[in-house]
């Protein structure tokens, strides 16, 4: 895997060189025929691996027939970038042909006034398909799903499912069963595939179709879709609306774009960041949003700060404390940050809920004790040994034993409250606990610290 990355890194650093060379030296013609003789993916790999203004350049450059299939594999904030730059029609005609979901990603990069006009100059069918994708929220089934299915009724033979597969010129991507369903259109079951083409021709769907696997609701949030996906092993899955009837289906590419956007929003959030983040966007709009999670970093630091004003006198009485300090807030952190990572990645995989968030409660308050008398021992003999002074390390020793249990708790606890109260604990959660445990590290050591040496 790692050697992959790596073949990769270096091709795409190789390719970078020498489109910009050309570009360099003003030879076009050049560049356009190195860049449209990549692929798709490709070249959106290139586009986002390129700054603004070389990124414009090789966007002008692209055939008018391969542009549709590199927006839908370039992250949201840098389709958006070219995009503003098209009219209606160009919107239109770059996604004839596209699947019904990746149209309706598109289109919500757009104003509502475009979107408009774009559903106008498609046409009937599409439309119609393109406006009950974007009628659900995108982050649900129906928002990911995709319109183009083959469904099939439980009275006919094989026979007849086989010719009238025949009088299509290809399958959707990713089908491996065709759906089943009444005169309604509502759900009843699926037919593998593999059914269809091993089984006696004279045999009905009825009889050999699946009915053990349930339909996912339209409006069910896409991090629960990718996991009935990784639960089940599925390849693709019917979805229905409130009253039964499929309005389309989901496939595993549409599922790992969820997870690797889950993955980027969980790795990107750590930073207090968007997972959109551009690495090359321009400084003015970068700026502003890392300015903001400094700005309430600073407010954290100066709590922190204020609860060390409070003990001057005691630190300028022990100078050693000053020196010991930095080590009971940075244990707590660590042990907290554990802790919140656990809890944060099992709620993303729904397996933390009411019933079980006691024993959680509980197994990481033990852990964080144990763990908390163990490294108090430790780190109050090297300060006893350090400046030979066993208050000192008695101090330490509790100091660090009240804010591990109180970090495993509050990591534990946090990313549930918050929650709770509509935050995203994965951009929220670091920093909450990070003033938790300064806070009381401090307060702990330097409250102590006063108890012993008034």
């Amino acid at each position: 895997m790692q050697a992959n990355s790596d073949e990769l890194h270096i091709q795409t650093q190789t390719q970078l060189g020498e489109l910009f060379e050309a570009l360099d030296s003003g030879t076009f013609k050049q560049v356009k025929r190195m860049l449209n003789g990549l692929s798709a993916v490709e070249i959106a790999h290139l586009l986002e691996s390129s700054p603004p203004a070389s990124r414009r350049a090789l966007w002008r450059l692209v055939d008018k027939d391969k542009e549709g299939d590199i927006l839908q594999e370039l992250p949201d904030d840098i389709q958006a970038q070219f995009l503003r730059r098209m009219d209606a029609q160009e919107v239109a005609h770059i996604t004839e042909g596209m699947d019904t979901d990746d149209i309706a990603d598109i289109l919500q990069q757009l104003p509502d006034r475009v979107i408009k006009e774009v559903l106008k100059a498609m046409g009937e069918q599409d439309r119609q398909r393109v406006e009950t994708v974007l009628s659900y929220d995108e982050d649900t089934a129906g928002g990911m799903m995709d319109t183009d299915t083959i469904t099939v009724r439980p009275r006919f033979t094989l026979d007849v499912v086989l010719r009238y597969l025949r009088r299509h010129e290809e399958l959707p991507a990713s089908t491996d069963s065709l759906i089943v369903v009444n005169r309604k259109d509502e759900f009843l079951g699926l037919l593998p595939l593999s059914k269809l083409l091993t089984t006696d021709p004279s045999i009905t769907v009825r009889e050999v179709m699946s009915t053990d696997v349930e339909a996912i609701d339209a409006n069910l949030p896409d991090t629960e879709v990718a996991n009935l996906f990784e639960r089940n092993d599925w390849v693709s899955a019917p979805v229905v609306a409130e009253d039964g009837k499929v309005v389309g289906r989901i496939t595993i590419d549409d599922v790992v774009d969820v997870i690797r956007e889950d993955a980027d929003h969980s790795l990107m959030s750590m930073a207090g960041l968007d997972e959109e983040e551009d690495t090359f966007a321009p400084v003015m709009r970068t700026t502003p949003r890392r300015a903001i999670w400094l700005g309430v970093n600073l407010l954290t630091a100066i709590t922190a700060s204020a609860v060390i004003s409070i003990f001057q006198d005691t630190i300028d009485k022990v100078v050693a404390l000053a020196v010991l300090m930095p080590i009971v807030a940075s244990m707590g952190g660590v042990a907290g940050s554990q802790t919140l990572t656990v809890v944060i990645r099992g709620m993303a995989l729904s397996q933390v809920g009411r019933h079980n968030l006691g024993y959680l409660l509980s197994k990481e308050a033990t852990v964080g004790l144990i763990n908390g008398f163990i490294w108090a021992l430790v780190m109050g003999g090297i300060a006893a040994y350090w400046f030979q002074d066993i208050n000192l390390a008695i101090i330490i020793a509790a100091a660090m034993v009240i804010n591990l249990l109180t970090a495993a708790t509050m990591g534990a606890l946090l990313p549930v409250l918050l929650r709770a109260m509509k935050i995203d604990p994965a951009l929220a959660g670091s920093v909450a606990l990070t003033t938790v445990t300064d806070v009381v590290g401090f307060f702990a050591f330097l409250g102590l610290a006063t108890y012993f040496y008034a």
